[in-house]
């Protein structure tokens, strides 16, 4: 038999598709998509006959979960092939969650980058194979998208244009917020693996995650709660920073999330423009940030600020710059700003960054090690741990 070149193919799976298209996005009556508010709307809805509820009861069934947009989505209990479109974080929580990535067929580039630049191309390989041509990070080219013949795909919760053309496709879309735990990242960690469990077979670790997230959380509270007003530092997260461009968290954020669970102020306040504001040195001067930490979302790094390398940024008068306290944030299974694995201990770090005198006992490259085996029962060398924070500067190419 001949095989069947690329064009009827892709005819043979648009067919597919347009047949599957009512059944793999949601259950009957509630296919009406909604923003990415934060709220899941209840449903009272059964289960369609036939239909199971539960991954592990019968392999070739389905059944239904609603995803972060409201939408009740029907999916397969077996998924061998996943596609993650514009929710960068994700492909590594899936890694960790799997304990391998051989089921992730498909991210953004943005994505891969960080893969490629972290512990996870190191601890799982295989992800390196994924294809990113599919999409730019944003924009998803459906051809290219039903070549891979994805058993489940994720997107933004936010993105429901996006929502609605995988679906179209035919293709089973779950839609995944970054806000719905308003920026909280252990609490977005715990709700991503949960909503993990619901899909695929519950393995325990949202449980175990959780659980030390909030031992972290505890004890960082602890020994910033001594802090008056006056001593807590003003923190300023520079997001994206490039000769034409300064990208900083507005709020609420992940940054404003990270400087409230330090102890901290965020400098950057009465805005709403999330993860990508856009400023200038003007306003930098007049926030004069104490303490300055640079995303993974960029290239920049500490030397770049302290020797005004970058465009023609004068940082010099800044205090974090006068007494050097400018810092890269860490860079584990992924970019460690937005929520993800490394959640617990990059809330330590940030903490002992900023407060060093209060956070003197902690050994950060021990309890990444610890976190690790304890969480993930995966056993990290002290030069893998300590890697996490001295991260690859590649890791922050965005295109």
């Amino acid at each position: 038999m001949k095989k069947l070149n690329r064009t009827r193919f892709l005819a043979l799976l648009t067919a597919v598709a347009l047949t599957l298209a009512m059944v793999s996005c949601a259950a009957p009556g509630t296919t009406t998509k909604a923003p990415d508010t934060g709220k899941t709307e209840p449903t009272t809805d059964a289960a369609p006959s036939g239909q199971e509820t539960d991954p592990a009861a019968d392999p070739s069934g389905t059944h239904v979960i609603t995803d972060h947009a409201g939408n009740e989505v029907t999916v397969k209990n077996t998924v061998n092939r996943v596609v993650v479109c514009d929710i960068y974080p994700l492909p590594s929580i899936l890694a960790v969650f799997f304990d391998s990535a051989e089921k992730i067929v498909g991210m953004a580039p943005q994505s891969m980058a960080a893969a490629r630049n972290s512990l996870l191309g190191q601890l799982y390989p295989e992800i390196l194979n994924a294809n990113t041509s599919f999409t730019d990070g944003t924009n998803v080219n459906t051809e290219e998208l039903l070549l891979l013949q994805p058993d489940i795909v994720f997107y933004n919760a936010g993105n429901a244009a996006l929502g609605e053309q995988i679906c179209n496709a035919g293709l089973t879309a779950v839609a995944i917020s970054a806000g719905k735990w308003k920026y909280d990242a252990l609490a977005t960690l715990s709700g991503w693996i949960e909503t993990f469990d619901q899909i695929f077979e519950a393995n325990g670790k949202k449980d175990i995650v959780a659980a030390y997230g909030q031992k972290v959380y505890n004890e960082v509270q602890k020994r910033v709660s001594t802090l008056t007003e006056a001593q807590k530092k003003r923190v300023f997260f520079l997001f994206q920073y490039t000769d034409a461009n300064m990208l900083t968290n507005g709020n609420p954020s992940f940054g404003s999330w990270w400087a409230s669970a330090i102890g901290a102020n965020n400098v950057v306040t009465g805005t709403t423009a999330a993860n990508s504001l856009k400023t200038d040195m003007e306003q930098v001067y007049a926030w004069n940030p104490e303490v300055i930490f640079i995303t993974n979302f960029t290239t920049a790094k500490a030397e770049d600020i302290y020797g005004n390398k970058i465009g023609t940024y004068d940082w010099s008068p800044v205090d974090a710059v006068v007494n050097e306290r400018v810092y890269k944030m860490p860079l584990g299974m992924y970019r460690s700003y937005t929520a993800g694995v490394d959640a617990p201990i990059a809330l330590y770090w940030l903490a002992k960054a900023c407060y060093p005198a209060l956070f003197e006992d902690i050994d950060i490259t021990a309890e990444t090690i610890a976190y690790y085996r304890e969480v993930f029962g995966i056993t990290l060398t002290a030069e893998q741990a300590a890697s996490i924070f001295n991260p690859d500067v590649n890791a922050g190419k965005m295109n």
